[in-house]
């Protein structure tokens, strides 16, 4: 049975799959807004980038420092994925057993790929934290990281570039929910991230 995400999608009859993007931890933990695009109870959910691109799914590889199984009944694993910028909080559920199973395994730390959904939450104080659910994690070498955090880069700064001069409505939707954020430290974030790999 084929596990490409594309033909899971179509063998279910579900939405087709929304591409994964590539975003740092610095910039993933400033989001604060997240929406639905559609009724459809299927319709998909995205976390909208400081830097005006909507993520239903992200690819990420960093350094997976920690992990925790919790829960009796309900088994999950809450891990901590590192990369240039900071941290990712991974978790991996029933809903997702292949994906647990595959985070049960991995000794940390250990440089993982992971794609996963990005999930906000606000807390009762109002504080927002961004997890990521796994779909699939897999360990990986420091040279795929390292082409991770250069194709990732890449793409913050199209994305910084796009922000000063686009008109696309994700665009303007950034910059009407994070009005106080200057995407041009997320320049700097990929600099500082490029700095610290050696190809």
């Amino acid at each position: 049975m084929s596990t490409n995400p594309r033909d899971v999608g179509r063998r279910e009859g579900v939405f087709e799959r929304e591409p994964a993007r590539r975003v740092f931890a610095a910039e993933l933990r400033e989001c604060r807004y997240q929406f639905k695009d559609g009724e459809d109870e299927k319709s998909p959910t995205f976390v909208l980038l400081p830097t005006g691109e909507r993520c239903n799914r992200i690819f990420l590889v960093g350094t997976l420092t920690e992990k925790q199984r919790q829960g009796d009944q309900n088994i999950f694993y809450r891990g901590r994925v590192v990369d240039p910028s900071g941290t990712f909080y991974v978790m991996a559920g029933s809903y997702q057993p292949e994906a647990m199973q595959q985070l049960a395994k991995i000794d940390t730390p250990a440089f993982v790929a992971v794609v996963g959904k990005p999930n906000l939450y606000q807390t009762p104080d109002g504080a927002f934290l961004v997890s990521v659910r796994v779909e699939s994690i897999t360990v990986v070498d420091k040279g795929t990281r390292d082409l991770w955090v250069l194709d990732t880069a890449a793409r913050t700064l199209d994305r910084i570039d796009m922000f000063s001069t686009g008109t696309k409505p994700d665009v303007v939707k950034a910059k009407e929910q994070y009005p106080n954020i200057d995407v041009t430290v997320f320049r700097k974030t990929a600099y500082d991230a490029l700095a610290q790999i050696r190809i």
